[in-house]
């Protein structure tokens, strides 16, 4: 590969300075333009990981330079800036040639456009830099970056970050650069320099990008209004816009800063937001807050990002502390109404109409007097019955985005509540925006186009292993398959020492020799799996060469086993690269190798706890930080189940417990989670039900109540198969931590925590709700209402009912052994509290946490921890 021969600029801050940067940048971009499509993807990719890896630090030092933002989500950005971009464009073509007409004699081909200037705004310090280096290194063009000055720490943080991880992977050097100390003149220079600017930011900003001569992909300023028709589902329309406009307290462009609200539903749609939470301003407040929010006609940018309580504080008076959204109820459409301004926070415009047609009149109005022109417009209405309406509004509106049915600032940046709209952090307005494009910025823009953006639940799905077989002895039934179907010559099998020492792997071996199988065992597998455990077995693996694999244990040795599994046929995978984060599995930048080429899988269980065997994720512990990993992908799903209950039989109390417990929390979570589906629920209440019903049973009379063991395996392997599909939540991703950080056994570590989760997500006006398109709101109250009555629990409301469905659970807990707090079960105090913060934004960061129906904030998250602990 080429590389580079520009000597490496210093510290750039001058005139001077700056000219030798583009110089250098250019250098490496002429290398750089040669190179094919493969070398070009493996640094996309490259570079997509390594932001994607950094989402939590550079959204700390966003929030701590800035002042302004929530740092949860903007992970979310951070996370959604990499992976959803490389998703969108990881199998596009940007090199040689794409279009051949033989006929015609034509032929089409792509070049890259080579310097592209890029200012990058205050409120996306990070995920923007992210965004604008990953679709310049897409494209094979260099980037030069102007930070804002109130952020060019992250900013250029996040850049360095991408330029590393690209170059490490065989870009040239020097193909990403920025400004250190940003100024105009430095800024107005590389706009005059470069072949095209990606202007994000202010008004000034963008006009100035589109003056300086240069060719420019500028975007214009948002001022969304959200139309609330007659018809709207009025529940799912205001947590919606709730739930965006607290996003990053309000500073994506595309968020709602009105809403116009028919007069037939208005005094509902305001009686709605109240109770989610949000404060309606009286006249004397209204004064106030338009006095704050609006100086000398323009926009106080003290007030950008920040909470209610904030800039309640800056015009005089006072708001209670969770209070979500201030908003002001306005009738003018003039310019000199703030509430009709666009905000960036959490200030929301409300209007009234007469019908439809003034609702139209209305959001004209409010764009042409008080800007937002091109950017976007939102409408909530029943889209099945009412498409005229719904035409009328995509003809009337002079906008690029019309989000219909779907919160505006996560619905307009793309690919979370539609999905064909790309994904971008830089939004195009056409010529009513006065930019250059009409679309969501990506690699290719020719035409203003105009997108009418319905919400949709994307595909769901329903996967478990292609057999389960269960029954008491059905084991040696099960393994014929092995001769007489599949032909299988070498076993593998893996298990605890435990389990090996003891004879449980005799009924396998038995019947193995039997059929002429040839067998090796792998018996060090501990509890907590660790990475080098997995690595000593792999050693043995390749030597033994099996072309089946039998997991046979609890979570542990199924755990094991599938990390073995993968590495065995795909030596070269990397486990961090596995254990990546993702928000949407069939998303996620690291792409799982196809499984079960060499080997088939089997998992065996001898406990009813884990669900391990028909479930698609792995737990392996980094021996060397102490760090629990949950891996998940669906390559990572056991082949064959075969769920005996004669290898359960002895099993201790502490572990019938525990695993127990675990099983429940899986059903619980499942049902809980926003992607539960009919499919899931069914399996997640038929598990409570038998759990309740029979693990006392098996907790007193284990080793002789053959039914009672049974019916926990069932449990327990239904459970796995509902949270299979629906995923786990943050009790999961709590315990996880808990366990690696102070040594408790999993199921135990969930029983300690399940109940103040419960609380926590049952509550009907959260300051979060997690973001999955088929979630609409929340109602985490009424669903665990409906396990309870399940269960025939019933209370005088639904409070109720979830206090006496509480109370059952911590009575079972109680029956089967469970302590109270995790105080109770030894762990230090002063080790729990010095290690807290560390726990709470590892449990933050963990695989589940996404499917969580409330989205948590790191400082509940701490709260739950310490309730635990103490038993408060």
């Amino acid at each position: 590969m080429a590389k580079s021969e520009a000597k490496t600029v210093g510290l750039v801050d001058t005139e001077e300075a700056l000219s030798a940067k583009i110089a250098e940048v250019r250098e490496a971009q002429k290398i750089f333009s040669t190179y094919t499509q493969e070398q070009v993807d493996k640094i996309f990719k490259a570079a997509a990981i390594a932001a994607n890896k950094a989402r939590i630090p550079l959204a700390k030092m966003a929030v701590e330079e800035t002042g302004m933002g929530i740092v949860e989500d903007k992970v979310i950005k951070n996370n959604y800036a990499a992976e959803h971009i490389y998703n969108a464009y990881k199998n596009v073509q940007t090199c040689g040639v794409f279009e051949e007409n033989k006929a015609y004699g034509t032929m089409r081909l792509y070049e890259p456009i080579g310097l592209i200037g890029a200012v990058i705004p205050t409120t996306n310090p990070t995920s923007t830099a992210i965004f604008k280096t990953l679709i310049c290194l897409k494209t094979r063009n260099g980037i030069i970056i102007s930070p804002h000055p109130r952020a060019k720490k992250s900013t250029i943080a996040a850049a360095k970050i991408v330029y590393d991880a690209a170059v490490a992977a065989g870009a040239p050097k020097g193909i990403i650069g920025w400004i250190d100390v940003p100024s105009l003149e430095l800024t107005n220079m590389i706009m005059r320099e470069s072949d095209t600017i990606l202007a994000t930011g202010g008004p000034g900003m963008v006009k100035a990008a589109y003056s300086s001569g240069t060719p420019a992909l500028g975007v214009g300023a948002g001022n969304a209004s959200a139309i609330i028709d007659s018809s709207a589902d009025i529940v799912n329309a205001v947590n919606s816009i709730i739930h965006s406009k607290t996003f990053d307290n309000g500073m994506i462009c595309a968020t709602e800063q009105t809403v116009i609200v028919d007069k037939s539903i208005y005094n509902e749609v305001k009686k709605e937001f109240k109770y989610r939470g949000c404060y309606f301003l009286n006249d004397e407040e209204a004064d106030k807050i338009r006095n704050t929010m609006l100086i000398n006609g323009s926009l106080n940018a003290k007030i950008v990002g920040q909470r209610p309580v904030t800039i309640a504080k800056m015009a005089g008076f006072e708001v209670p502390e969770d209070t979500k959204v201030l908003i002001g109820e306005a009738t003018s459409t003039d310019i000199s109404e703030a509430f009709g301004h666009e905000k960036l926070t959490t200030i929301l415009g409300m209007y009234k109409s007469k019908d439809f047609d003034n609702a139209l009149d209305i959001a004209e109005q409010l764009l042409y007097n008080n800007g937002g022109l091109g950017h976007t417009s939102v409408l909530w209405i029943d889209n099945v019955n009412e498409r005229e309406k719904l035409n009328k509004f995509a003809e009337r509106m002079k906008t690029c985005r019309l989000i219909v049915n779907s919160p505006s600032s996560l619905g307009g940046i793309g690919d979370l509540y539609n999905f064909d709209f790309a994904p971008s952090l830089t939004l195009g307005c056409g010529s009513w925006g006065g930019n250059s494009v009409s679309e969501n910025v990506g690699i290719k823009h020719l035409l203003n186009i105009k997108t009418v953006a319905e919400r949709r639940e994307n595909m769901l799905w329903f996967r478990a292993p292609e057999k389960v077989y269960f029954k008491k002895g059905c084991l040696p039934v099960a393994l014929n398959e092995l001769k007489d179907v599949m032909g299988k010559k070498r076993a593998f099998i893996v298990t605890d020492k435990f389990l090996g020492k003891n004879g449980y792997t005799k009924p396998i071996t038995d019947k193995l020799d039997q059929m002429g199988i040839v067998h090796e065992t792998f018996c060090d597998v501990a509890p907590d799996p660790t990475l080098r455990c997995a690595l000593e077995g792999v050693k043995i693996l390749r030597e033994f060469e099996p072309d089946v694999i039998i997991a046979l244990g609890g979570g542990s040795a199924m755990d094991a086993a599938k990390i073995m599994w993968v590495l065995y046929e795909h030596p070269d995978a990397d486990f961090f690269d596995m254990a990546m984060r993702f928000i949407d599995i069939r998303k996620r930048v690291y792409t799982f190798p196809k499984m079960g080429e060499k080997a088939y899988f089997i998992a065996v269980p001898t406990s009813s706890g884990t669900g391990s065997e028909v479930t698609p994720f792995a737990v392996i512990t980094d021996e060397k930080t102490g760090t629990k990993y949950p891996l998940a992908d669906y390559q990572l799903m056991p082949n064959m189940a075969i769920v005996d209950t004669d290898l359960m039989m002895s099993a201790p109390k502490g572990l019938t417990s525990a695993s127990g417990i675990d099983a429940l929390t899986h059903a619980l979570e499942a049902y809980a989670s926003v992607m539960a589906t009919d499919y899931t629920d069914g399996l997640a209440i038929r598990a409570m039900q038998l759990i309740f019903k029979y693990l006392p049973g098996a907790y007193e009379n284990g080793q002789t109540d053959v039914k009672a063991r049974e019916k926990m395996a069932t449990a327990s392997t239904m459970a796995g198969m509902a949270f299979a599909n629906a995923f786990l939540g943050v009790c999961h991703s709590m315990a996880h931590k808990l366990g690696a950080y102070h040594h408790l056994p999993h199921g135990v570590a969930n029983a300690l925590l399940i109940t103040y989760v419960m609380r926590f997500n049952a509550d009907p006006t959260p300051r979060k709700m997690g973001t999955f398109s088929q979630y609409q709101y929340p109602h985490t109250l009424e669903r665990y209402c409906e396990c309870a009555e399940a269960l025939g629990i019933e209370g005088k409301n639904n409070e109720d009912t979830l206090n006496k469905f509480i109370d059952a659970i911590e009575e079972l807990k109680e029956k089967v052994g469970i302590k109270k707090t995790i105080a109770d079960y030894g762990v230090d105090e002063k080790t729990f509290l010095d290690t807290l913060d560390n726990m709470v934004e590892d449990a933050f960061d963990d695989q589940c946490t996404g499917a969580n129906p409330r989205y948590p904030l790191m400082s509940e998250i701490k709260e739950m921890y310490l309730k635990a602990y103490y038993g408060k």
